[in-house]
């Protein structure tokens, strides 16, 4: 029989893990890989924030339990990581948050100062007066592509522009295949913080109509003093295998930047910036699988 046990809080656990080619079962009370020859990888799932599954990859019903049951995302991906097809939602949602979250999104006055404060978390600047989001959306569209040249010139990279076709990985040169290993891994472990918050992936700010919407929103506020900047390194350096070498220098970048430890802290004050309160939760609400004890800490905390 398992011990129960209490969740580790998102901000103290590793970023990002990438498994493939085995079957991932629990055996004695464990979470494991096991490989052809039937070799068994101990996974230390309930540190880890986010698991990435790429092909090659079964996963038991127990598998899928026990990491819902300690918060760990699994997310089903291409080939180097670089397509998602489908992910889980560890631990529930928390129906105050969804309409906090909602009604900033569907209220358009507090919609834009919501994306004005992404604009200037990210640029470290007030952003324009009187531009709608779709005129911001542009501003830093154009600042996004000056600083993908500036990495360039900057790693001696030749840069022909952000060009890649999911459906076709080898088709995009080295610093393209780079730069979308890289971000995939951000948006696994933004995928992660935003579900152990309670939010919704879909429910974005800038970026709408897609189940990651609110995913690229909070990924972008870190992207470029992250993982693209590792892109573009590792590209200078004509990789054998740009995908896995990104990838391995994101996790390192993850912990350097404490980036798990300021995700769920950033979601929360970038959404305070609609000026409302938030929702309480009804008293009749269904609670979380995991719910948030009084009294622990900050919202990133699980337990």
């Amino acid at each position: 029989m398992r011990i129960q046990s209490k969740p580790i809080p998102i901000k103290e656990r590793h970023s990002i893990l990438f498994l493939q080619y085995g079957q991932l079962d629990v055996k004695d009370g464990s979470f494991v890989l096991i490989d052809k020859k039937g070799v068994r990888t101990h996974i230390p799932i309930g540190g880890i924030a986010c698991l990435m599954l790429e092909p090659g990859t079964r996963v038991s019903h127990a598998a899928v339990a026990m990491a819902a049951e300690v918060g760990c995302l699994l997310i089903w991906v291409g080939e180097g990581g670089v397509r998602l097809y489908s992910a889980g939602q560890p631990g529930g949602a928390r129906a105050d948050r969804l309409l906090y979250q909602a009604r900033l999104a569907l209220d358009d006055s507090l919609r834009i100062k919501v994306v004005r404060a992404m604009y200037k978390y990210r640029f470290k600047e007030e952003p324009p007066l009187r531009r709608s989001i779709e005129q911001l959306r542009g501003i830093e569209g154009a600042r996004v592509r000056e600083l993908y040249k500036m990495l360039a010139k900057q790693y001696g990279v030749a840069w022909k522009g952000r060009n890649y076709d999911y459906s076709d990985w080898e088709k995009s040169d080295v610093p393209n295949q780079c730069i979308s290993a890289a971000t995939h891994c951000l948006y696994g472990i933004c995928e992660a913080a935003i579900l152990a918050a309670g939010y919704a992936p879909a429910i974005g700010f800038l970026h709408t109509g897609k189940p990651q919407s609110f995913v690229y929103d909070i990924a972008d506020l870190f992207k470029f003093e992250t993982v693209v900047p590792i892109a573009f390194q590792i590209a200078s350096k004509t990789p054998e295998n740009p995908a896995r070498e990104t990838r391995q220098y994101c996790r390192n970048s993850f912990r350097k930047h404490h980036v798990l430890k300021k995700l769920i802290p950033t979601i929360e004050e970038i959404l305070a910036s609609g000026e409302i309160v938030p929702p309480e939760a009804h008293g009749e609400a269904v609670s979380m699988a995991i719910p948030n004890e009084k009294g622990v800490g900050d919202v990133g905390h699980r337990n």
